[in-house]
């Protein structure tokens, strides 16, 4: 075990303490191995609560939501602690989440790690008030300044996939907005929160009670920040039938609500683009980490003339992306989460097989891998956009391959769809290609390689894919309340 976690189980984060989960501890699985590696603290109802009251009091009391360079300059501590844990960090990460070890040098640590940066100079940096200037409503002289406060205590609920990232997405910018924070991480994943946690506590002069990190088996415990009247804000990123569960149970309290959810985002190819060249990319793509991304292209929307050049083109490449040890320095397609999520993403395989949908290449659990969540990355082909597989988010290395009539029947398939979330073009024309990305209904769009992840680019999705964004200076916004103060004379 590492070093950042004590042998008898990761602790929770509550009023600046370490502690343990009034209901024990439960298990964390290796996905790779099917093994029990180790325990965490496994919260119930009254350590939600304390961690609340904890966050109410810290933002209430104290004057963390007024010290904009206190809060940048404990957020670039943060960022420096966690840096120099990187090894332990990036330890936990593969053996948890079955994260490929050669993406923690990227998306699932370093980078989000360095993003803390950006957050940083936010809070130091970003204009807190705005001078409107003088006018005579109703004939009074009247100055008008605009300012931006927090917004108070956030209910920060993360998932399995980009646990850091994720993570520091919300903890960033809502910390640097002057937010308090109670963060519940997803019951597979509890350690790379809590390692989080151990840092913080011990590491870095964030005060008591402002970043609370509350570990449980229990999904539903997450519910309770929804229902809180003490909570202020909900950030959520997870599945489209969760967030629509967590904006209800939101409702009563009337609390602001920002949800990151599903996607089943479109990779269209242009008949003047390099058919082979893009088709490789998007079949590559939707293998990393074993096709467990919100935004991944699982879509891939071809020239009908080119359709079976692209279908070989496909096959072969998702044919040479072997599922493998997360350790593996040359891994891309790692195991899937859990038992659970292999059996649900081999389910969908089923459906498509009885809807009548081609198994080109994959198409179940690979030879020679019998322990470990391992899934073949699968090209399914010969299926309509009304198909299972094409309308709903598998989360699994799975591709499903359309083809279309052209560049306005390509933007038809892609928006057809509940989700707006991501999406890629690929092509030569500049005019076609700007048509396309004006007609695409999505948030983040790809065009020939382009990448959109960054800590100063705002990310989230159109319909059933959110509400808001995560990331940029919208993101950061997103946890500010705006207030207009009026002076007479």
């Amino acid at each position: 075990m590492s070093s950042l976690l004590p042998a008898d189980g990761a602790r929770l984060l509550i009023d600046g303490k370490l502690r343990q989960g009034g209901d024990g501890v439960f298990e964390t699985a290796n996905p790779a191995t099917e093994e029990v590696v180790g325990l965490a603290a496994n919260a119930d109802a009254a350590d939600m609560d304390a961690a609340i009251t904890a966050a109410r009091t810290a933002f209430d009391d104290t004057e963390w939501s007024r010290d904009h360079a206190f809060r940048a300059r404990c957020l670039e501590q943060l960022r420096v602690a966690l840096q120099g844990e990187v090894e332990a960090l990036r330890e936990i990460t593969v053996t948890e989440a079955g994260a490929p070890v050669m993406l923690t040098k990227g998306p699932q640590l370093e980078g989000p790690i360095a993003d803390l940066a950006f957050a940083a100079g936010l809070a130091e940096n970003y204009e807190w008030e705005t001078d409107l200037g003088v006018a005579e409503p109703m004939g009074i002289k009247t100055r008008r300044t605009l300012r931006r406060e927090p917004v108070g205590v956030v209910g920060a609920i993360i998932p399995w996939n980009f646990p850091h990232q994720i993570g520091f997405a919300k903890l960033g910018p809502a910390l640097a907005a002057g937010n308090t924070v109670v963060l519940k991480p997803a019951p597979d994943t509890p350690w790379c929160a809590a390692a989080v946690g151990a840092i913080i506590a011990e590491q870095t002069d964030i005060p008591p009670g402002v970043v609370n990190i509350v570990t449980s088996s229990d999904h539903a415990l997450g519910a309770r920040l929804s229902v809180d009247p003490r909570v202020d804000l909900i950030s959520f990123t997870g599945s489209t039938q969760t967030g629509r569960l967590v904006m209800a149970a939101a409702a009563p309290t009337l609390k602001k609500t920002f949800l990151e959810l599903g996607g089943k985002s479109a990779f269209i190819v242009l008949d003047d683009a390099d058919i082979a060249g893009a088709v490789g990319v998007a079949a590559f793509s939707v293998c990393v980490h074993a096709g467990q991304g919100c935004a991944l292209t699982t879509r891939l929307l071809v020239p009908r003339a080119s359709y079976d050049e692209a279908v070989q083109v496909a096959a072969a490449t998702m044919g040479r992306m072997k599922p493998g040890d997360p350790t593996d320095p040359g891994t891309v397609c790692g195991p899937l989460i859990s038992r659970r999520q292999r059996d649900r993403v081999l389910g969908y395989l089923d459906t498509a097989r009885a809807e009548g949908g081609r198994i080109v290449v994959g198409g179940g659990r690979p030879e020679g891998r019998e322990r470990g969540w391992f899934v073949e990355p699968t090209l399914i082909a010969d299926l309509p956009n009304t198909a299972t597989v094409a309308r709903e988010e598998i989360f699994g290395p799975v591709l499903v391959i359309i083809p279309h009539d052209g560049d306005e029947d390509a933007i038809r398939i892609a928006n057809d769809s509940p989700y707006g979330l991501s999406g890629s073009v690929w092509g030569v024309d500049p005019e076609r290609i700007r048509r396309v990305t004006e007609g695409v209904r999505t948030g983040t769009l790809s065009v020939n390689g382009g990448i959109w992840y960054s800590a100063d680019a705002p990310f989230g999705g159109y319909k059933q894919s959110g509400i808001g964004r995560e990331m940029g200076v919208a993101g950061f916004e997103e946890y500010l309340e705006t207030k207009l103060i009026a002076t007479a004379g």
